[in-house]
């Protein structure tokens, strides 16, 4: 069962927040977070990515840049930019895009039921990658961002949230980007043992984003628990921050495929190799949308095709097979075209559907790729089947947004 508890989240005053928040660390690079940071020294890439307080080109990786993250945090601190709560609580966090809001509960999530695997995994991780923010956490001894994950739905909790956020937001602010970020303190002893309580009843919790920094953050947790010969299991280190959403509230969105040739076909060839496994329908120059599972939108030379999997070509009591994903991996982009690792192959770039399939035919239009296929999103129990199950996705198949805000709440290791 779920175990997670309330923190005394460390946070910004209310006045400072649309300063110190920040996109998470992984969806910009360093010239990107420099150029969102610049003039102002309160932004959290100041601690995330602070290679940005380097000349450009400074490795960040480098070990005087992880300990200007130290130093910067510490400094945070120091200037009240940073504040930790007094007593523990649980915090509501809500996004809203497109008119539509999702409401999270922000717990610490426990060391054990990562590695014990009651928080389910769907993605493989890399170990660099997972070392970095090891390190990351190791010397702030802090969740510095959250991770993202999403819980079966449960009507006791849902019926909290809407308790909480039926009162007044701790903030409430539009990001640069156009999306809404709502927070809430919940204050109510009652109400936190009920938070508690009720996730003890979930079996299992699941990482919708962010596997990276949950493989460190738990790695990080347990690494303490062992060197520490008077651990008992309750200190802050066994704990990481997370942000938890009733599945029913998570929408995954498109995540496509732009591909630089055609293994030497001609575009007639390219049509005759897909229509064996699919049918195909010409729909013209207007922007085509994937309607259903197994239906995808080929653009090829200025034109739009809808393609639909044959019968046959797929396994749907396969929760691998089942995906999309797989079949245009597999009859696609391996059969056709040749490309057998997703993770690697320099022919291949991927595109979230944040950006809308506009931006597949510019990359084609422009000469930089040859065609553009648009998958169908992944459902959110096609997700959950898959962690249950014990299988991994394959590469880039989900692609969840809005992001989660960094900087609204951070968590100490430290009792």
């Amino acid at each position: 069962m779920a175990k997670v508890k309330p923190f005394k989240g460390i946070r910004p005053p209310k006045e400072l927040v649309t300063e110190v928040a920040s996109r998470p660390y992984d969806v910009l690079n360093s010239e990107e977070a420099r150029a969102e940071a610049e003039g102002n020294p309160r932004s959290l890439y100041h601690i995330i990515k602070p290679e940005i307080d380097f000349a450009p080109g400074t490795d960040e990786h480098s070990p005087e840049v992880y300990a200007k993250a130290v130093e910067n945090f510490k400094a945070f601190r120091e200037n009240g930019w940073l504040v930790q709560d007094a007593k523990e609580h649980y915090y509501i966090y809500a996004q809203t895009m497109d008119g539509r809001t999702q409401y999270g509960i922000v717990v610490a999530a426990n060391v054990d039921d990562y590695m014990e695997g009651r928080i389910k995994k769907h993605e493989l991780t890399r170990r660099d990658k997972e070392e970095d923010r090891m390190k990351h956490v190791r010397i702030n001894n802090a969740n510095i961002e959250p991770v993202f994950f999403a819980f079966p739905d449960n009507e006791v909790l849902e019926k909290i949230i809407k308790e909480v956020t039926d009162g007044k937001a701790e903030y409430d602010f539009t990001a640069p980007d156009g999306f809404g970020h709502h927070f809430w303190v919940v204050e109510d002893a009652d109400t936190i043992s009920r938070i508690t309580e009720e996730f003890a009843k979930i079996p299992y919790l699941y990482i919708a984003d962010g596997h990276h920094r949950s493989a460190a953050a738990a790695l990080v947790g347990n690494e303490k628990a062992r060197q520490n010969p008077a651990h008992r299991g309750d200190e802050e280190y066994n704990y990481f921050l997370a942000v938890a959403f009733p599945a029913s509230h998570l929408k995954i969105i498109d995540y496509n495929r732009v591909v630089r040739d055609l293994n030497g076909l001609s575009p007639a060839e390219f049509l005759e190799r897909i229509e064996k496994n699919f049918v195909i329908v010409d729909k013209g120059t207007e922007v085509y949308t994937p309607e259903a599972l197994h239906n995808f939108a080929l653009y090829l030379e200025g034109r739009w095709y809808s393609l639909t999997a044959r019968p046959g070509t797929y396994n749907d009591n396969d929760p691998i097979g089942v995906l999309d994903v797989t079949i245009s991996s597999d009859l696609i982009l391996r059969d056709i075209i040749g490309i057998t690792d997703l993770r690697s192959d320099k022919r291949i770039d991927f595109v979230g559907g944040i950006r809308g399939l506009e931006e597949l035919k510019r990359r084609v239009d422009s000469g930089e790729m040859a065609f553009a296929l648009a998958l169908y999103p992944v459902s959110m129990k096609q997700l959950m089947d898959i962690a249950d199950t014990g299988n991994i996705m394959p590469p880039k198949t989900t692609w969840f947004e809005p992001k989660l805000r960094s900087g609204l709440v951070i968590h100490s290791l430290e009792d």
